[in-house]
């Protein structure tokens, strides 16, 4: 059950950081976990949510370089620690406690985290190998999509997106897509191919739904990189083995520390150069956020963000 309580002001242990919170933002795992659906099950009190922004309020032992008063954002606050962002403060290890520019606002800042992490992830990791790459990134509008188009023209890469709506279409090359197609045309590959030639990444939020699509405009070699891929699949072995094709599950849980720090100095690099945007924020108070996490479940264009205090 999902209720807002008073609890004592956590104080930060060794290596941590509280965090005052200022915006926390939900994802679709938040739901998916109070519904049961991720295999989480706490063994106590739990405050969601992994993504947020605020201002170093303590700092526990062992901790240097972060001095009380920055501005930060926060990501995977919840993830096997017990104070999620869905809090006025959050105590979480300092090394996911990252610091947020002046020019970036709180919003910005909770709707990092999980997304963009994830974009970074299915980009390659590294900025340096998309220089000149052509990349697709389907479903432009959604938050993964968003930093996936953000981080890619950062890097210097050619971005095409597919999307269903004038409203995701505008968000997409708002983003900075080269080109934005409608998924449902019936010509989408010609349209990517004439426009650009063979692509050598695609960022995939339906693999299952747009393997078709993702064989007719892959070079040789490529990778398509899924972060949310379900139910059964069925892959066309020989062509992807004759072309190298390199298919990619990515989940954020499971990267590997050093994976994971390069998502994060990609995604801070973009940040400070002013390359990061937000989708638009859909705000609650902290005391909506059962209402705030049914929207997210009902997959609302835009970004759902608690707007916890004032900057």
């Amino acid at each position: 059950m999902l209720e807002v309580v008073e609890l004592e002001l956590p104080e930060p242990g060794p290596g941590e950081i509280r965090v005052r919170i200022v915006a926390s933002g939900i994802n679709p795992t938040d739901w998916k976990t109070r519904a049961g659906l991720a295999n989480r099950v706490p063994d106590g009190f739990q405050i969601p949510h992994q993504d947020g922004a605020g201002v170093v309020d303590a700092v526990g032992n062992g901790v240097t370089g972060v001095d009380v008063g920055r501005r930060v954002w926060l990501y995977l606050a919840a993830f096997g620690n017990r104070f999620g962002t869905a809090a006025e403060y959050s105590v979480v290890p300092a090394d996911r406690v990252i610091p947020l520019p002046d020019s970036a606002s709180f919003d910005l800042g909770a709707c990092l985290g999980v997304p963009a992490l994830t974009a970074a992830r299915c980009l390659g990791g590294n900025p340096e190998v998309l220089k000149g790459k052509n990349v697709l990134v389907a479903g432009g509008a959604g938050a993964v999509g968003h930093y996936a188009i953000e981080l890619a023209k950062y890097a210097g890469a050619r971005v095409v997106a597919t999307v269903s709506s004038d409203e995701k279409q505008a968000l997409a090359e708002a983003a900075g897509a080269d080109l934005v197609v409608r998924y449902t045309d019936e010509d989408v590959a010609q349209q990517v191919l004439d426009f650009c030639g063979p692509v050598d990444r695609i960022v995939e939020v339906a693999l299952g739904t747009n393997l078709d699509l993702d064989s007719a405009v892959l070079g040789a070699p490529a990778t398509i990189s899924t972060y949310a891929a379900t139910g059964e699949l069925t892959l066309p072995v020989g062509e992807f083995m004759r072309a190298n094709t390199t298919v990619e599950f990515v989940l954020l849980y499971g990267l590997t520390p050093e994976q994971l720090a390069d998502a994060v100095h990609w995604t801070s690099q973009a940040l400070s150069a002013d390359a990061l945007t937000a989708l638009p924020i859909i705000p609650f108070a902290l005391d909506q956020v059962v209402e705030a996490q049914d929207l997210v479940e009902q997959a609302p264009v835009g970004k759902v963000v608690l707007r916890v205090a004032e900057g």
